[in-house]
């Protein structure tokens, strides 16, 4: 029973600033949701009746929009950054040289301390309309200003912060797998390729997965990519978000986007760890 009694007390503190600086923060964004809005004002009235005006909003195809876009651009990025980030990470996991290996771990974590900013406007500097590009982009008759041309922008923009996180995740889970393993299903007959293909990928599941989650949240809570490089023509939920809260004041409506997103955002780690699970016992 001490010992019981030490460790609840030891995590008191954890648990209060875990429940001062998250809970309780959510838990009043979650009643500002259901708050009535008073054009004019800054956020709802102290005391505002309770509505569901701000959830049904929401199905309005302009706000569907903002949603359907956000999720697909970052699950399109999600799945070229973990495509891309699988054979880097097997590359350092299986490199002999333990000096090799610790310097470009330390080169990949050092992109992720890059500002934001500089990353964002370098993709500006090169694929925008007066980038270095430009000229190419004319030969090949591609409109640097078309919606599918922003869209592939955005994208790029994500994998900055996608591939590196993605090789992170998976240079653990690829390092746990068992080399002999390859060399066993190499020696029974298959290739190379197949052998990866029926033995690494399915034991990286859940590493696999991880990756993907991981970008896929870090795409869909993007905020400084798609304001810049969207032009003004993609924005992402984030974007919305901020404008509803800081350039409008509807805190109402901005707080009940806040939460629909962080629903989806939990579903989709459930049903991904769900999946994840169910390959794994296949």
């Amino acid at each position: 029973m001490s010992a019981a009694r030490s460790k609840v007390l030891l995590l008191l503190p954890a648990v209060a600033v875990f429940a001062l600086l998250l809970v309780a923060p959510i838990l009043m964004v979650l009643d500002e949701s259901f708050r009535v809005f008073e054009p004019g004002r800054i956020g709802s009235v102290q005391g505002a009746s309770l509505t569901l005006a701000n959830y049904a909003e929401l199905l309005l195809p302009a706000y569907v929009q903002y949603f359907a876009q956000t999720y697909f651009l970052a699950f399109c990025a999600s799945v070229v950054a973990v495509f891309i980030a699988f054979p880097i990470s097997y590359c350092i996991a299986r490199t002999e040289s333990l000096s090799a290996r610790k310097a470009s771990l330390s080169a990949i974590v050092g992109l992720m301390f890059l500002s934001a900013l500089v990353r964002v406007y370098a993709l500006e500097l090169t694929f925008g309309s007066a980038g270095v590009l430009s000229p190419v982009m004319s030969f090949m008759n591609i409109n640097p200003n078309g919606r599918q041309y922003i869209n592939f922008v955005i994208v790029a923009g994500l994998l900055h912060y996608a591939i590196p996180m993605s090789i992170l995740i998976l240079f653990g889970a690829i390092q746990n797998l068992n080399p002999r393993l390859i060399e066993a299903a190499q020696s029974l007959g298959a290739s190379a390729l197949s052998s990866h293909i029926t033995v690494t990928i399915p034991l990286c599941t859940r590493g696999i997965f991880s990756a993907f989650v991981v970008s896929m949240t870090l795409g869909v809570s993007a905020f400084i990519i798609p304001w810049i490089l969207g032009r003004g023509r993609v924005l992402f939920i984030s974007n919305l978000i901020y404008t509803r809260f800081s350039e409008v004041a509807d805190y109402p409506s901005g707080a009940a986007i806040s939460i629909v997103m962080m629903a989806l955002s939990l579903l989709m780690i459930f049903s991904m760890s769900r999946l994840a699970t169910s390959f794994e016992r296949t």
